[in-house]
């Protein structure tokens, strides 16, 4: 059978594209080497807990059309990301707030907050920020710096602050308000039941396969459909003929407690060198959970390597030059749609990952 579409990768770019171009009469299958659809926004069920198998997804947009596309599928609940940074015992609340900054210094008001942050600037001020370090120290000086960001960056990126770009915090956000609200868009929270509700949605009545490895079948695959959708490693997928992009991975240790209520909240990071994890997840405070139980998550930052899951691009100008190369032949590789976190090289939010793949079906 020919199908018009062979959509490699069931992640929301690959599911959004199927759905769409399904709606538009043509027929599409969609194939993944995982063994289940939905990429990294797949929850796996434990204890009557939606656990974020890939680490946490909060959806968040500023776009009504999006939100209203994604709650469509499946309803959204009111979450709102209020994350706790853990310093050496001590908590402080996120994003940088009067919260924040009472809980640093004591201060209550606006005016007392922005003295003393203007204060710690003066005292480190770098006129032209070469890396990471000079940037942030430049932007929120010392206490902030020392003690929710340079250990939890490292740990993040695997390298020294003062050996990353200054470009990764060319803006840090700052409120002079009593806000922990962590996004400032207007749409935010999780779908009631888990996104895996939202995939099914978006792939009702659509072909799909799992298990299915792309390269070790590349040509009887390709011969299947005129076009192929393209999720992957864009660098894999042309047989890494400039050389490889880096990317950084993530190790999960997902943990299951007798207990009601482990840390009071979905996501607490932890902001000191020492210890390797740089958050915990508590997925049940995601829905408002009741359960008797709770499962935990910690995360720990790695190195990509040959096997591991790619999760983020490490886009300094190295990787942005090699990526250039093969976005130069991607475009010209008429058979082939590249689309996706993975294919674009990009560091997107779930909103982005559904506006690019619905950019995608209009151009087609």
């Amino acid at each position: 059978m020919k199908y018009d579409y062979l959509i490699v990768g069931a992640g929301l770019f690959g599911a959004v594209f199927a759905h769409e171009m399904t709606k538009n009469g043509k027929k599409c299958i969609v194939i993944d080497k995982r063994k289940h659809l939905g990429g990294n926004v797949y929850c796996e069920k434990k204890e009557d807990i939606n656990i974020h198998k890939y680490g946490a997804h909060i959806f968040h947009t500023n776009d009504k059309k999006i939100w209203d596309y994604v709650n469509s599928f499946v309803e959204f609940n009111r979450y709102t990301n209020s994350p706790i940074a853990n310093y050496k015992g001590d908590l402080f609340n996120l994003p940088f707030n009067m919260n924040t900054f009472y809980q640093l210094w004591k201060v209550k008001t606006p005016k007392e907050a922005k003295a003393k942050i203007a204060e710690q600037i003066s005292e480190v001020y770098v006129k032209k920020p070469k890396n990471l370090e000079e940037q942030a120290l430049s932007l929120v000086g010392i206490d902030i710096y020392e003690k929710l960001i340079k250990g939890y960056t490292e740990k993040q990126w695997g390298r020294k602050a003062t050996e990353l770009p200054a470009f990764i915090i060319k803006r840090l956000p700052v409120r002079f308000n009593f806000d922990n609200n962590y996004f400032n868009d207007k749409y935010q929270g999780i779908p009631i039941g888990g996104y895996n509700k939202l995939i099914e949605g978006l792939l009702k009545g659509i072909e799909t396969k799992t298990g299915v490895d792309f390269f070790k079948e590349k040509e009887a695959l390709e011969n299947l459909a005129d076009k192929i959708v393209f999720t992957g490693k864009i660098d894999e997928y042309f047989d890494y003929k400039f050389g490889r992009l880096e990317y950084r991975s993530l190790q999960f240790e997902h943990e299951v407690l007798n207990t009601e209520n482990y840390q009071g909240n979905a996501v607490v990071n932890y902001t000191e060198a020492d210890i390797p994890y740089t958050r915990i997840i508590e997925h049940k405070h995601f829905e408002y959970g009741k359960q008797k139980k709770t499962v935990i998550t910690k995360e720990y930052p790695k190195e990509w390597k040959k096997g591991d899951e790619p999760y983020y691009p490490v886009n300094d100008e190295k990787n942005s030059n090699i990526y250039l190369k093969y976005k130069q032949i991607a475009e010209k590789t008429d058979k082939v749609i590249f689309g996706g976190r993975l294919a674009e090289y990009k560091y997107y939010d779930m909103h982005q990952v559904i506006a690019s793949a619905l950019k995608k079906v209009k151009e087609e």
